[in-house]
């Protein structure tokens, strides 16, 4: 019986990076193909295209191998100048990408020099990276919206009414709106330099939602369901430290601590540095991670295909989806949940709250406080009236 072959390779289509299935046509491969999360078929390319990602490379492998040969021989890394699934791009956001990624084309004449006004002054004041996307994207939204009518021109009133439009006929909800509200402040402010108008403005309120967290016993089948090793090592070390899914993948090995036992977390959200606990048991799944690597990660503990880059943050959401599905974890629930779950069992375990907000880098001890109504030992002591009733 003769053996399909499938050619896995990299390839830049439409400004993206994909990984490109090559294989003659079958049906139990196609089929097995559109199981895949993001596959997409290419009438360009004439193949099968899956978003660029190491999870999704050693997934595609594991969902084909049973069914053909697999080679891998030609799957080179692409250097491109739009890298979306690269954790973070640039900040020095370039004109090129103004122009396509904010639909320039698509806003008049009149305004087309705001985003790079705005963009100039994000980056003299040096503004985060993902600060920066949000704010240009939102005010890209609203230029959009006015469409010839010079935006220099929006007096506070006009404002207001067209902030109005965005939650009545739009819809936005209360944090998009609180986004849009800040990069239109920051135009007008910052780059226009108009007097603070925006204190006339209203903002809505904000939802209180209460942090989602595991069990522990959800944790311990969550780590189980991790077979892979590097995959279980970025699960306890989000759970075990508290970090973001952004820390946890920029982890650097020169960031660990052995002999003091902690983690340094460089310039975090806010641009804040700070020092977490290295857990003993943390330590150990990293050794053991580092030892039985085949491919020995040299700049960053975790790694992604190119070496020296850093894992993606779209793949280690993806180990956490995949796991919680194979523990039977029904809750709705994402790779932050490990950071809700450190917090709220730290609390519960007595330690006090505004050492709990330097752990976790919040500027604002509200922040933190959110985990004061989530704690299990608070609540359970708690009894409802219905058992004093019955138990008359």
């Amino acid at each position: 019986m003769q053996t399909t072959n499938i050619t896995l390779s990299a390839l830049e289509h439409r400004n993206n990076k994909w990984i490109a299935i090559k294989s003659e046509y079958k049906t139990p491969i196609n089929n097995a193909i559109k199981t895949i999360e993001g596959h997409t078929f290419s009438v360009t390319n004439k193949c099968w295209l899956i978003p660029y990602n190491e999870q999704n490379f050693l997934h595609t492998i594991k969902v084909l191998e049973p069914l053909a040969t697999i080679d891998t021989s030609n799957f080179k890394t692409i250097k491109s100048t739009v890298e979306v699934n690269k954790i973070s791009p640039p900040v020095k956001v370039s004109e090129v990408n103004v122009q396509t990624k904010y639909s320039l084309h698509k806003i008049h004449s009149n305004n087309r020099q705001v985003l790079s006004e705005v963009l100039e002054m994000l980056q003299l004041k040096a503004y985060s990276e993902s600060t920066i996307r949000t704010y240009l994207n939102e005010i890209s939204q609203f230029l959009q919206t006015i469409k010839h009518v010079p935006a220099e021109n929006f007096t506070t009133e006009r404002i207001k009414r067209y902030l109005n439009y965005c939650y009545v006929t739009l819809r936005l909800s209360e944090n998009t709106l609180h986004s849009r509200i800040n990069a239109l402040k920051f135009y007008y402010e910052q780059v226009l330099k108009n007097e603070k108008i925006f204190w006339e403005i209203p903002r809505p309120k904000k939802p209180l939602q209460l942090p989602k967290v595991l069990g522990e016993r959800e944790l311990k089948k969550l780590f189980d369901a991790a077979t892979n090793l590097k995959h279980k090592a970025i699960l306890f070390v989000a759970y075990g430290a508290g970090l973001r899914v952004s820390e946890v993948i920029n982890l650097r090995i020169q960031d660990i601590d052995r002999e003091r036992q902690q983690l340094f977390i460089h310039c975090s959200k806010g641009k804040k540095d700070r020092y977490v606990r290295l857990s003993p048991l943390v330590l150990d799944i990293l050794e053991q991670y580092y030892k039985l690597s085949k491919v020995k990660p040299i700049n960053y503990v975790f790694e992604g295909l190119e070496k020296g880059q850093p894992y993606t943050i779209r793949s280690a959401q993806q180990i956490f989806t995949d796991c919680k599905r194979k523990a039977g974890i029904l809750k709705s629930l994402s790779f932050h949940s490990l950071r809700h779950s450190f917090a709220t069992h730290t609390l519960e375990k007595g330690i006090d709250v505004v050492f709990i907000q330097d752990i976790l880098g919040h500027f604002d001890i509200k922040t933190t406080k959110r985990y004061l109504h989530v704690r299990k030992d608070v609540l359970i002591n708690i009894e409802s009236p219905i058992e004093s009733l019955y138990r008359k």
